[in-house]
């Protein structure tokens, strides 16, 4: 057993019948101690420790009370927001199903629909204060198509974020490799007070993934700021 926890002679019984990269995919699963760390501690994915580790650098999740999580499935950010902020209504919208978690609405539906973003207001009674997001494009094998199309949710998340945080409120996004493209780093930077990239050390090395914070959303204009009451 090396020191990363992975076993180095641990190999896929068989490839029968599967691509290259989806051995290779899951190699690396196999082999990957967050992944293990996650099955053990009950989140659904190792995408849980990412939040978990913005949240230590950035204090997202203190005094959270409402909740957007933007690609929710499988629900690992969910869960992490629930077991850090337990009394925050939270809501999460996905195309892909997700299992029930309680104490969360989650939506089956496109997040680029018209109707979505009024579906999720409605279920959170209130301007959220945070609003989350690991959404990514399926990827075709293209860096630049691949990027485009994941910063097209980007967009579509900010603009949401921008149209319906309460003021003070924080915008967490995945984004890749060279961050926030210059037009929509210009929105944050405008609309939040502070705005940080950010890389996890629970995201891949390999991985070209990043995250963009935007904290201290500035609201608009006539709007009472959030207070702690």
């Amino acid at each position: 057993m090396s020191r990363s926890g992975k076993n180095p002679n641990e190999r896929l019984k068989s490839a029968k019948g599967r691509s290259a990269s989806s051995v290779r995919w899951l190699s690396r699963q196999l082999n990957d101690p967050y992944v293990k760390q996650a099955k053990a501690e009950g989140w659904r994915s190792r995408a849980a420790f990412k939040l978990i580790d913005l949240d230590e650098k950035f204090g997202l999740l203190k005094g959270s009370k409402r909740v957007v999580d933007l690609g929710i499935a499988p629900g690992g950010w969910s869960q992490v927001v629930r077991k850090k902020s337990p009394a925050a209504k939270i809501v999460g919208i996905d195309l892909l199903p997700t299992d029930p978690i309680e104490g969360v609405t989650i939506f089956q539906m496109d997040f680029m629909a018209d109707e979505a973003p009024e579906a999720l207001q409605g279920a959170l009674d209130g301007p959220p204060d945070l609003v989350i997001s690991d959404m990514a494009a399926n990827t075709v094998g293209h860096k630049q198509t691949d990027h485009l199309r994941t910063m097209g949710l980007v967009e579509t998340a900010v603009d949401f974020a921008v149209q319906t945080l309460a003021p003070g409120g924080a915008f967490v996004a995945k984004v890749f490799a060279g961050g926030t493209d210059g037009e929509l780093l210009k929105i944050l930077k405008k609309n939040f007070t502070t705005v940080k990239h950010a890389k996890p050390p629970s995201s891949r090395k390999d991985s070209s993934e990043w995250y963009v914070i935007a904290q201290g959303f500035k609201g608009r204009a006539g709007e009472p700021a959030l207070t702690d009451d």
